[in-house]
Order: structure tokens, then C-alpha cells, then sequence
């Protein structure tokens, strides 16, 4: 070996598993990193020959975090694949429980996977960077508090879906039930708790966070800037939705590049391999693959929280409204291209989420029976929601018999891919110098890909069975200097 690297193996505090290499120069500087998932995903493959309906009971199986989003995909490319309109009433029930999906999901990564970074800071002992030190610095009340909401929304997702995790309600044309009005008082109880708890938790940010001068300008650093399109759905008026709309794609620039309809995604993203990883890199077909480069000649786009805010032109409840103008006037207008922002921008579509939810367990038509309509003859059908991660799609192909003849999934994290591998490489170009690193290091450039709440769970699908965190540091003739052991 001429260079000297450094492993991280595997990434923490993710749902997946990965690891990450930096190879390093003569002098100790970055030469350059690689984001590398050494894992392997079947689904597509074994879902040939099913039985259609038995895909959204199927495919949630590939992430026991994001179970409610592959559902909800699956049985809207069914919708369509059966050419098929579900009654109003299931489709507020279905993203009725989607609300209740965010709420557990984006509580489950700002207290336990991203947050320690920040509420014990980045180069905190690592037996304190985690849910267990926040827990000892925020106090047990809000600890409780935490561990109340995010059951809140599992116990939404168990009422609406059958299940907390593998929900089984969606069927092609509806939902497979009705609620009650004694669900719809309890679930209404528990969101109006939510909004309130979502705010807190928005303070708390601003709090620790917004107010720590230190903490803004690594937000605001180059390492963690890059410039690059974004994704997400929109309704009729452009503002977030999560559920249902059009896929809306904006230049670094903040204008608007495209606006489609799920069913048309293929002529929009072009996907392709590289020898180093076994999850693909997808991109924009229209502006075309240059490398993992941004900017505006680059067809790298982004998803997730920030992108869904970036391409949005505002929130579809107040108090959410209030608060992403709020980041946009203090990171310096739209669009923002601070990784680190994607929390924030978590923490106001928690803020929607709950207050969405509000808004439909209120709606008079919630507890309708007309739940379901039947179901035509079998095709072809595309799906997309937008799961916590990014935008989702489920692309079905059906014989006449109804049976899966050819399915594509094209997954949140995959599409972030490209860009969490520059980031980690330009995180560890602008933080390491002199071949000088330590964990506290270390973990600021796993921040680099931890800020999209990556579910390499979803992007492949394989366990390794083993999860210690081993780095090992060779000098430039390829000899071992140090090893460092993470538990």
C-alpha cells in the first residue's frame, strides 16, 4: 500500500448496517472516502410469483423501522395496478395512521440515534453519546415523556393497522376495516398530547441547539454544505405532504426542474452500480450521472426532511408553517443546503405530522364504513409515499391471474446514497489533518450520514450478526499504527 486508511466498521447508531473507508495521503490528509454497504437485498426477486395482495404483508418486512411506509406503497401501486380509486374515507384513514408512522419514527431518531451528537455533544465519551446520556442530562421526566409519544404513535399504527410494526389494513381499494368512534376519541386524545410534545421538542432544539453559536457554525460549515437537486411530494398548492401528490424536483438554485406523477418516476430517475457497494446510486436522467460531484451540472438529488422542505413552498398546518420559516429565515433562505439542517427539518414535519393527524381524527368523515371499493382487472401499478427517509417507490408488474410478474422498489436511503457518500468524504477531508484522529473525530463524520437517518435495512437487506465498531489506522508503507475498539 502507498496510502494509509482508516476503517470504520461497522457505522453507528443507523438502522442497517455499513461501513466507511478513508484512505489517506502521505501528509495525513483526506485523499478520499468511501461509503460502503456490504449487504444484500432480495425482495424484488422473491416477490416474483406472489400473489399481489400478499406484497403489503410482504415487503414491510424489509425494515422493522419504516414497516407503515412500504405498506402504504405497496397497497397504492395495488390501487393502481387493479385500477382502482379507494373511498375518501380510507385514504384519510391511511394517512390518518401514516401520521402516526412520523411520530413514532422521527421521535425513535432525534432522542435516540441523532440527537446524542448534540445534546451530549460530538466528541462526548461514546458511553455517553447515546439515549441513555441524553436521558441523564434532559432528566427522567422527559425521558418518560419521549417513551409515552413515540408509543403514541405505534399504538396509532396498532388501532388503524392491525399491527404496531407490520400493519395489515391496506388492501387494493381501501382499508381492510372502519375506525369506531371509541378508537377515534382515543387516538384524538393522544395526538392533541403529541402536538404539544412536538413543540416541546422543537424547543429543546432551539434550546440546545440553535442557541450553542458552535453549534450553528457547524451546521453552517463547509465539511457538512453540499449543493445539490431535491425530491419530494407536494399537493396542489406545493406544500409537504407525505401521503399523497405529485414528485417535485428543484435545482440547487431553488427552481423548480420537474413535477410528475408517480407513474412517470422512470423518466425521471436513471439508476446505476458501482464495483465498491451493493446498493445502487440512483440520479436524475434528465441532467445525467458526472460523479459524485454536486452542483448544478450533476444529476445527484437529494431526499428526506430538508428535501421535502427545500422543494415545498410551505407547510400545510400553522404552527409547521411557523416554524419552517423560522430555518429558513436563520439558515439564510431557500433552498438550504446544510446537511445538518436535516434535523431541523425533522423535527418541524414531526410538528406537522401531529398536527395533520389532528386534523383528520377531527374530520367528520374519519369514522365513515365506505372504506373500500372493488377492484378492477390486474396490470400494472406504481406506488410512492414519502416514507421518514425520503420518497418511496413500489413498482408492480401483474399477469392476468393477478399474480407479481416483475416488482422494483426504489427506496428512500438508495436515492440518498450518492450524496451521504460526499458527504462522509467531504467530512472527513475538511476534519481530518495530519493522519490526527480520535472517536470524538470518528463520529463527526459518521454525523456526516447519520443526519439523513439512513435505513441501510432498506437499501439492502442481510445481517451480519455482529455489531462492534473496530478502526484500524495503517501509515503509508501499509503497517499497523493503532487500533481503536468501540463497544
Amino acid at each position: 500500500m502507498s496510502e494509509k486508511w482508516i476503517t470504520i466498521d461497522p457505522m453507528t447508531r443507523l438502522e442497517g448496517h455499513g461501513k466507511i473507508q478513508i484512505f489517506l495521503d502521505e501528509e495525513g490528509g483526506v485523499k478520499n472516502a468511501y461509503l460502503q454497504v456490504p449487504e444484500l437485498r432480495g425482495f424484488e426477486k422473491f416477490c416474483e410469483g406472489r400473489r399481489a395482495e400478499d406484497l403489503p404483508i410482504i415487503t414491510p418486512r424489509i425494515c422493522g423501522v419504516c414497516p407503515v411506509a412500504h405498506h402504504m406503497a405497496s397497497t397504492k401501486a395495488l390501487d393502481a395496478a387493479f385500477h382502482v380509486e379507494p373511498p375518501s374515507a380510507a385514504k384519510k384513514l391511511r394517512e390518518l395512521l401514516y401520521m402516526g408512522y412520523y411520530l413514532y419514527d422521527h421521535t425513535l431518531h432525534f432522542y435516540y440515534l441523532g440527537g446524542p451528537d448534540f445534546v451530549m455533544g460530538p466528541d462526548a465519551p461514546v458511553e455517553e453519546r447515546n439515549v441513555i446520556g441524553v436521558i441523564k442530562k434532559v432528566g427522567l421526566d422527559v425521558a418518560g415523556e419521549v417513551i409515552k409519544h413515540r408509543a403514541y404513535g405505534q399504538k396509532i399504527t396498532a388501532i388503524l393497522g392491525g399491527k404496531a410494526t407490520h400493519p395489515t389494513c391496506g388492501l387494493p381499494g381501501g382499508m381492510s376495516k372502519p375506525m369506531t368512534e371509541e378508537e377515534r376519541q382515543e387516538i384524538e386524545k393522544m395526538l392533541r398530547s403529541s402536538v404539544e410534545f412536538a413543540r416541546f421538542t422543537l424547543k429543546l432544539f432551539h434550546d440546545v441547539v440553535l442557541k450553542n453559536t458552535k453549534y450553528v457554525d457547524l451546521i453552517l460549515s463547509q465539511p457538512y454544505t453540499l449543493r445539490t437537486y431535491y425530491m419530494g411530494l407536494v399537493d396542489e398548492k406545493n406544500r409537504v405532504n407525505f401521503y399523497d401528490g405529485k414528485l417535485r424536483v428543484v435545482d440547487p438554485s431553488g427552481r423548480e426542474f420537474a413535477k410528475f406523477p408517480a407513474s412517470e418516476y422512470l423518466d425521471h430517475i436513471e439508476e446505476r452500480v458501482e464495483e465498491w457497494s451493493y446498493v445502487k446510486f440512483p440520479y436524475l436522467k434528465k441532467v445525467g450521472w458526472k460523479g459524485l460531484v454536486g452542483g448544478q451540472e450533476s444529476g445527484v438529488y437529494r431526499v428526506a426532511p430538508l428535501a421535502r422542505l427545500n422543494v415545498a413552498d410551505g407547510m400545510a398546518t400553522p404552527l409547521a408553517q411557523e416554524e419552517y420559516e423560522v430555518m429558513y429565515k436563520t439558515l439564510g433562505g431557500k433552498p438550504v443546503h446544510n446537511t445538518l439542517a436535516f434535523h431541523w427539518a425533522r423535527l418541524i414535519e414531526l410538528l406537522y405530522a401531529t398536527e395533520r393527524g389532528l386534523e383528520l381524527i377531527t374530520d367528520g368523515e374519519i369514522t365513515s364504513k365506505d372504506v373500500r371499493n372493488p377492484v378492477g382487472e390486474p396490470g400494472e401499478g406504481v406506488g410512492v409515499v414519502e416514507a421518514c427517509r425520503g420518497s418511496l417507490f413500489h413498482h408492480y408488474k401483474l399477469n392476468a391471474e393477478g399474480l407479481v410478474e416483475k416488482v422494483n422498489l426504489i427506496v428512500a436511503t438508495v436515492q440518498n446514497v450518492p450524496s451521504m457518500c460526499m458527504s462522509v468524504r467531504d467530512a472527513a477531508k475538511g476534519l481530518i489533518h495530519g493522519g490526527n484522529v480520535n472517536d470524538g473525530l470518528l463520529n463527526m463524520v459518521e454525523m456526516a450520514f447519520r443526519a439523513y437517518d439512513p435505513c441501510f435495512g432498506c437499501a439492502t437487506h442481510f445481517a451480519i450478526g455482529q455489531t462492534p465498531l473496530e478502526v484500524k489506522i495503517f501509515d503509508h508503507k501499509g503497517e499497523l499504527l493503532k487500533t481503536i475498539h468501540r463497544p
